[in-house]
């Protein structure tokens, strides 16, 4: 993940949100979850800053979107009481992945937030477009 990339991936997301009539904040964050671009509409909600990035840490930390995680999160699932600290099981944050050699692996991520959820997914779907077409 590099900043030229991470910059039109978050492009992307606005250009989608601004389609969508949305004010977001979208973060991209590399293979360790570490931040390396981040933007925010104005008048995007407060809540922004805080959870775009959170959401792209936890979809590099355990490998899926967040949407997903949200439903294994719910009470009677597999995972149920995970959300909290840093990680968001809502939908926004969708994980990269890249092909080298031995396998498929997380390479960073996207979160998007600001919107519906619906807005969210689509916005990152919209930076994650960037990343499979690179």
């Amino acid at each position: 993940m590099d900043l030229e990339l991470a910059l039109r991936m978050c492009e992307a997301a606005l250009r989608q949100a601004a389609r969508e009539g949305a004010l977001i904040s979208v973060a991209v964050v590399d293979e360790g979850g570490h931040l390396v671009s981040f933007q925010r509409m104005a008048g995007a909600r407060l809540a922004g800053p805080v959870l775009a990035p959170a959401k792209a840490y936890t979809s590099v930390a355990h490998g899926m979107a967040t949407a997903e995680l949200g439903r294994l999160a719910a009470p009677g699932g597999e995972l149920h009481g995970l959300a909290g600290d840093r990680f968001v099981c809502f939908g926004g944050g969708i994980p990269l992945w890249a092909d080298y050699g031995e396998g498929e692996r997380v390479v960073g991520g996207v979160g998007v937030s600001g919107g519906t959820v619906a807005q969210d997914v689509s916005c990152a779907d919209a930076a994650a477009s960037v990343w499979s077409t690179r």
